[in-house]
């Protein structure tokens, strides 16, 4: 495997300015939606949430006001609390976005790529904040149907696709250098679809935009660990060593950030990608 010098990029947030290339940024995450995929409804409470400072397939959508009932309090009792806090909010809906950037969030990251709620695009580029663009593939309840993809289709789809929601955000009005991109590890890829995208992820730079790689936890992971296990799948706390390793193949491929529910195994791992990667 040969190693990828990253491109360093200033990323613009609502009201910072954010280093991307020199050192990988750790985004933690906070899930507070019963039914995520991992650790749904531990952190339900705002309290839960701030003692611990999703989308998975065939889940429940939630009504935008379902949404911010239970997110927008535990942004203002960690903004209160932790007021240097760099928050991100992920959502697909629009009114959802707009509350929580005028609550103090910095950052909206839309696993759909602003595809399933048509003001999102707008919203963004009003409100100015940072702004995630993912590539999905499809709906949540459709990822257990869809046509399997070949290994040699899998970069070109997902290159096709962010590129025309990086032109469709810029032609709305949202700056390049509030664009960070996200191949979307596990959204309509199914499991070995994964493989190819972060064996070749390097070859998301030719988007000349900073990039995020969200491997935690996947259940792509959990499927090559399954043979050790007697063919048993380890749950979702159960692939921490998988996860970490697939952080560090991402950060050595390109990856500006990694999106993780351990936080301080990502930041040892990452301090050494980075050496590793200082040293080319």
């Amino acid at each position: 495997m040969s190693l990828v010098r990253r491109p360093h990029f200033d990323w613009r947030t609502r009201t910072r300015t954010l280093s991307l290339g020199q050192q990988t940024l750790v985004m933690g995450i906070l899930n507070i939606t019963p039914d995520s995929f991992s650790d749904g409804g531990h952190f339900y409470s705002p309290e839960h949430a701030l003692d611990r400072e999703s989308t998975r397939p065939n889940a429940i959508p939630l009504t935008a006001d379902e949404e911010q009932a239970r997110v927008l309090p535990v942004i203002e009792a960690i903004l209160v609390q932790k007021p240097e806090t760099i928050l991100s909010i992920d959502t697909h809906h629009a009114s959802t976005a707009v509350c929580a950037v005028e609550a103090g969030v910095e950052i909206v990251n839309d696993v759909s790529g602003h595809l399933w709620d048509a003001a999102m695009t707008k919203n963004c580029a009003q409100l100015g904040c940072g702004t995630v663009l993912m590539h999905t593939r499809g709906r949540p309840q459709d990822w257990a149907t869809q046509t399997p993809l070949s290994s040699d289709d899998i970069l070109p789809l997902i290159l096709a696709g962010l590129s025309e929601r990086i032109e469709a955000a810029t032609a709305a009005g949202i700056a390049r250098n509030r664009i960070v991109l996200d191949p979307g590890f596990g959204f309509g890829k199914r499991l070995d679809e994964n493989y190819p995208l972060l064996a070749h992820f390097d070859q998301l730079q030719q988007l000349n935009l900073p990039i995020l790689a969200g491997v935690s936890r996947k259940g792509f992971l959990a499927q090559a660990l399954a043979p050790l296990y007697e063919e048993t799948l380890p749950p979702p706390e159960g692939r921490l060593h998988a996860t970490t390793a697939a952080n560090v193949a991402a950060i050595l491929n390109g990856a500006h950030i990694v999106r993780t529910h351990e936080v301080l195994p990502a930041v040892e791992a990452a301090a050494i990608a980075d050496r590793i990667l200082a040293a080319i």
